[in-house]
This record gives C-alpha cells, structure tokens and sequence, in this order.
C-alpha cells in the first residue's frame, strides 16, 4: 500500500509538470483574466488598438440593469421589542438588501416620491402623518435604511457637445447621500460621496453599501477622460495603474466601478476598485462575493470581487457560453458558482436557441454543465433553491424544468412540467412549492408563437421531482393585463406564515360587445382597473383573492383607448406592519385591516 501511495504521489507530481504543456488552456484563462495597466500611456493605447466602436464612446444611460424565499430583516441594528412585526424588502440572498424606492423598520416608511425623500410616521396607523421631505435635484434610483441612517442614491445628468463628436463636457454623476434621520422632521447630511458615471447597482451587508457605478471610456483631443471621486472639496482621478483590465475587445468600453461605505462610520473613507469593462449587464450579490457579467458575443464573461467589509479584491473571470437574463439566472451555493443562458436566437428560421446551465468553481472554471435545453425557447425566469434550479422556457408553452445540482459536476433535468402561459418570476414558497407570476397565453393558431393575454399567478408542486404539478393558478384580466412584478422582484409581496400574497395590477379587460365576429386572441383590452391585488395563499385552499385596493378613486380615469396608462395614484408597492397593509403610490400612502381590508387611514404624499 505504501507503494501505491509512492507511485501516485510521483505521478501527480510529473502531471503538474507536464500537464500545461500537453492541455490546451481555455481561451477564457488567457483572455478574461484581469491585470492592472502599468501606466496612462498603456491605457490609451490599449482603447485604441483593441476598441471596435471607433475614437468616442457614448456613457448614455442605457447601460442599465435589466433590471430573489427568504423574507429576511437585513437592515443593520437590533429590532426593538416595541417594534411590531413587519415585511421587508424582497430580496434573492438573506443578509445582503436591496436598495429600493421603499423601506420600513416598523415604525416609520421612507418613500421615494418622484425627486424627493418623504419619511413618514406609518405605526400605529391612526397617528400616520408626513414628517418631512427631502428635495433633490436628480433622478432618485433607490435607498437603503440602517438605523438611523438613511442612504440614497442620486444621478444627475450631465450636458452634452455636438452631435458630429458626441463627446461629453460635463459627465453625468452619481451621488451617495448619508442622512442621519435620528431625527425624522429633519433629516441631517452627513456624507457626500460621488463619481461620474450611472448607478447601475447596489447591496447592503451589514453596515457597508456596495455600489457599481458605470462610465463611459471615451478620448477628448485624444486623451481619455478617467473616472472621478468627488468627496466634499476634493476631486480625486483614479490612476491608470489602479484601473483593471482584460483583453476581450469590445465595442462599447466602460469604466467599472464598485465602492464599499461604512454608512454607520462617519470617519472611514470609502474604498474603491475601478476595472476597463465591456457595459455591465448583470450582477449577483452573496455574502462574500460580487459577481459582475459582460455580454460579448454569443458569450458572458463573469468577474468575481471578494468583499469583506471596506475590502474589495478582484479575484477571479471566467466566462460562458450564451447570455444571462438577470440576477436570478446566477447563485452561489456551497463553494460554486451556478449560472443560466440561452444560446442563440428565438426567432430565426430555425429552432436556433438553446438553454444551458453551467456549474463553475471560485476559480470561475466550468465544472460542470447541462446543455441544449428546450431548443427554440428561451429563459424567462430562472430560481436556485439549494442542490436545485428551477427554469422557465417559453416559446408557445411554458416548460417548468427542475434540474437537480446536488453532483456540481453532473447537473441533470429530474422532470418537466408543460403547461400554457409563462412565469417571468419564481419565488419559493417551501422547499417544495414555487409561486409563479407571469402571462397566461394562448397559442397562435398559424406560426411557432402565442398571443399574451392576462397575468397568471401559478403555484408549482415540485415534491415528485419527476413529476411536478401546478396546483393552483389565478388569471387577472384580459391581453394587456400587467404588473410590475414581471419586471421587478422588489414590487412582490409574500408572508407565508400569513398566507399573504399582494402584488400591484394594471388590469384590461375586453368588451366583448364591441367585437361581434369574436374576440382575437391578439385583441388588447381597455384598462378599467389598478391596485393592489391582495390574496390568501395556501396549499389546501391555493389561490383565493382577500381582496383589492385602489388609489385611483375615480375608475373612469382609466377609462382610456391605447397601451399605455401612468397616474403618480398608481399603486407600486405594498408592506406590512403588524396587522395593517400599507400600499403605496407616488402621491398616496393607504392603511388597511389585514383582517377584513378595512380602510384604517390614508395620508396624501406631498
């Protein structure tokens, strides 16, 4: 035995040797791995010669996210015992927040209100009433709440020079704002911070907000602009040397930035690192780990950034076939990295697409990989619950893939469900139930395609893994029907320990009078209806709607031909705190009974 040993030591020994000349290496580990540029000069030279968009680069705001069951309290500091109970932002990872235009911690809501901040005085409901309003001159992207810090984040756009160069003279920038809200009639700043560039996200673990901040690499006279940190009276450029890169040409270079703030530490300066990037598309956050993805080609490559505290290291790139479609599509689980794309085009001549699953190490090294699912579909929602993923596909039906990763190196489908419709977002409701919330469709009757029509709240049965069964559905309205939360998890809202489910809705509806040959399934509906569509969620009873709550009094309002509705009374998200639902809009915040939906009060937004 001792001899086998021996032998085996020695030959792993001489494969380490001769291993990286005998193997290929893969084209990622050369091209996508990061290193810093040695000075300006090299920067400069480096967007010449591998740039293919030519000499100027546009920072427009398009580079925005596309833009996850835990209900967790990640705000930082200990709930009082006077606090009741109450609902918090929906987020994909317990422990790390979501910036949103909502938060609460169970005595008072902070809301974004077009360009500004209120704060209002929420518990108990009969004493609620606006205690102050914070103006700001940009766009308002979001805010975290830590104690008594209130963080918000601010762009402000920039002007432009003419059209034949499309060169910025004055860069857009962002702004993150650190109010102390001890006191809430009056919120006091206490830090300013900021860079030039786009918000594009953010994250709160613990006490430090994580920010990305994109910019646009563009030359003026044949000089590139780098980024700049505004802190107070200082101004500082990031040095080329401090910059990352990789190899990958691209054709829209941006500046990456992440920044990590001690929001309850006054005294400690922010921290930074600032890589020369394709435009940001997706971002996961875990607790220790920030995973940026780049589009390139009929490929993502992924970045992972080590985050402890105020550090930030750039640790590891690899890449993947095919494109992500948002942050549910990545998770991190047990040392691995799991991610979902889809391959190639829907709409071609062919069934050209594929879906895919890719399992890879810290190292960001493919491990594992379940290829050339559901051809000619692709990816609308995506979930990862532990040692499983549950994917979406659609074309003209919904196939509700579970696919086992227990193995990381053997991933496989355990079953598949068929049914009409589509969920563009899933949200566990146990280990074994999935609540679903998309369109219900109906197949065209010429062409590889279906009609969208209502919005469908489905719940999946996946405890017979190759079986699994949808249990229970609930269709809104006719073709035109939406709500936010198909965009936007954070508008979600569910308690199972409640069996409480509300989401807002858009609700049309066809006359049926109006077409006397027949409705098409192509027909839009006129919208009659918006609010809050609040349920009774369970596995004996599935589906039951409690009720509806609306801000639009006047329904004649709505009474409108076209695609389109906004009102500032439209109703964007909803929370709870003890026993009373509180839904909020842009110029209205209503209480009511979660016992019977009740109207408890109503304050109107300034």
């Amino acid at each position: 035995m001792k001899k086998i040993s021996l032998f085996l030591v020695s030959l792993l020994a001489i494969v380490a040797v001769i291993a990286p000349f005998y193997f290929k290496i893969p084209e990622f580990s050369r091209q996508t791995q990061l290193r810093r540029f040695s000075s300006y000069e090299e920067l400069k030279n480096f967007l010449k010669a591998n740039s293919q968009a030519g000499p100027y680069y546009d920072e427009g705001p398009w580079v925005q996210t596309f833009d996850l069951t835990q209900r967790a309290l990640t705000e930082s500091g200990t709930k009082a015992e006077t606090v009741p109970d109450y609902s918090t932002t929906n987020i994909q990872v317990e422990g790390v927040d979501e910036a949103d235009v909502i938060k609460t911690d169970g005595e008072y809501i902070y809301i974004v209100s077009e360009n500004s901040v209120v704060i209002l005085k929420a518990y108990p409901p009969e004493e609620a009433q606006v205690l102050s309003q914070t103006k700001l001159n940009g766009t308002l992207r979001g805010i975290f709440i830590n104690g008594d810090k209130l963080v918000v984040f601010e762009d402000e756009f920039g002007y432009y020079g003419s059209y034949e160069k499309f060169i910025p003279y004055e860069s857009p920038r962002t702004f993150i704002k650190v109010y102390d809200v001890s006191d809430r009639e009056s919120p006091v700043l206490k830090r300013g911070f900021s860079m030039n560039g786009y918000y594009f996200n953010s994250r709160m673990i613990g006490d430090y907000v994580y920010v990305v901040i994109n910019r646009g690499a563009y030359r003026i006279d044949d000089e590139v602009a780098l980024p700049k940190i505004y802190s107070g009276d200082r101004v500082e450029e990031i040095d080329a040397t401090e910059i990352y890169y990789s190899d990958v040409p691209d054709y829209s270079y941006m500046f990456t930035t992440i920044v990590a703030i001690n929001v309850q530490n006054d005294e400690q300066e922010p921290t930074h690192k600032t890589f020369l990037l394709g435009a940001t598309h997706g971002m996961y956050v875990s607790l220790d780990n920030i995973y940026v993805t780049f589009p390139e080609g009929e490929r993502t490559l992924v970045y992972r950034v080590h985050i402890e505290g105020s550090e930030i290291e750039s640790v590891a790139s690899g890449e993947v076939p095919g494109y992500v479609l948002n942050q549910f599509s990545m998770d991190e689980h047990e040392g691995y990295f799991r991610i979902a794309t889809t391959t190639g085009q829907v709409w071609g001549g062919e069934a050209l697409s594929r879906n895919n699953v890719y399992v890879l190490d810290m190292d960001l090294n493919i491990v594992g990989k379940l290829e050339d699912l559901a051809p000619g579909e692709t990816i609308y929602s995506a979930r990862f619950m532990g040692d499983r993923c549950y994917l979406v596909t659609f074309r003209k039906v919904d196939p509700l893939f579970v696919i086992d990763l227990e193995n990381p190196y053997a991933p496989e489908v355990l079953g598949f469900l068929k049914v009409t419709g589509y969920s563009d977002y899933l949200h566990p409701y146990d280990e074994n139930h999935i609540i679903g919330i998309g369109k219900e469709t109906e197949a065209a009757k010429e062409g590889n395609f279906a009609w969208y029509q209502g919005v469908k709240i489905s719940i999946f049965d996946v405890t017979n893994v190759t079986k699994p069964k949808e249990i229970a559905k609930f269709e809104i309205g006719d073709r035109g029907t939406d709500s936010p939360v198909l965009r936007d998890h954070k508008a979600f809202l569910f308690d199972r320990s409640r069996n409480l489910l509300v989401i807002p809705v858009l609700v049309a509806e066809i006359d049926e009078a109006k077409y006397p040959n027949g409705v098409s399934p192509s027909t839009h509906g006129d919208y009659v209806w918006q609010g809050a569509y609040v349920f009774n969620v369970s596995l004996d009873e599935g589906l039951a709607l409690r009720g509806r709550i609306t801000h639009l009094e006047n329904d004649i309002e709505l009474m409108k031909s076209g695609y389109y509705f906004s009102s500032p009374y439209s109703v964007k998200r909803s929370l709870y705190i003890d026993n009373v639902l509180y839904t909020i809009s842009d110029k209205k915040i209503k209480m009511n009974s979660l016992e019977n939906l009740g109207e408890i009060n109503g304050v109107e937004l300034p």
